[in-house]
């Protein structure tokens, strides 16, 4: 059975950070929290996102607050998000895998209905064997539509030999939830410091990131 990478999206693939920095800043001014720089931005960030805003707030956002801090943040990633691009060495990096003779395929917290167009402009979709965004409300963890990604590809990918890259602590957890192995990229939402605690590789390239894979699922 072939190796297998499962890809994270945003922050990885694609590299929308200055849109998410943007569009949180939309968000935080909402319920009176100050703009942020990209920096203390990725010192801050966690997953579940309702935790990071009790974090900043000092308490848990009442459910009118968390409508408007979610509407705040779509509503601006959707205005700034078309500037942004793929992250350098993407295309070489997937068709360099597939070539190899392995697999690979996309999962993102991202709403699937706006994930998959957007990655068809790029002309990707034909290196995944899926692509899967987000069902169901925004905020949450990726270990349940991992699973489920997972159990769609069914016998094509062996977790034992798939590894998930990306750019959140969270990426991870998922992945050791579904037995699969984790690689994780500095260059999104997290930073090293707070990458490295989850006992995982960290690297500061996708053309780090696929190496390992190549080794660990081997």
């Amino acid at each position: 059975m072939r190796n297998h990478i499962v890809w994270d999206w945003n922050g990885t693939l694609f590299q929308d950070m200055e849109a998410v920095l943007g569009a949180s800043n939309a968000a935080f001014a909402t319920v009176g929290i100050g703009p942020m720089t990209l920096d203390e931005y990725r010192e801050q960030y966690e997953i579940p996102i309702p935790r990071f805003y009790e974090r900043l707030l000092g308490r848990m956002p009442s459910e009118d607050e968390w409508v408007l801090l979610d509407d705040a943040f779509h509503d601006r990633y959707r205005e700034l998000s078309p500037a942004c691009g793929l992250t350098d060495g993407v295309r070489e990096l997937l068709d360099g895998w597939r070539e190899a003779g392995h697999s690979q395929s996309l999962l993102s917290m991202y709403e699937h209905a706006k994930l998959v167009p957007l990655v068809d402009a790029f002309d990707l979709t034909g290196r995944f064997l899926r692509v899967d965004g987000r069902s169901g409300p925004s905020g949450g963890q990726k270990a349940q539509q991992l699973a489920r990604h997972l159990a769609a590809l069914g016998e094509r990918v062996d977790p034992a030999r798939t590894v998930l890259i990306g750019d959140a602590a969270d990426d991870a957890l998922a992945a050791l939830s579904a037995g699969a192995h984790a690689v994780l990229y500095t260059g999104g939402s997290h930073t090293r410091e707070k990458l490295e605690p989850v006992g995982v590789p960290v690297v500061d390239t996708l053309a780090e990131a696929v190496e390992l894979a190549g080794r660990i699922a081997g």
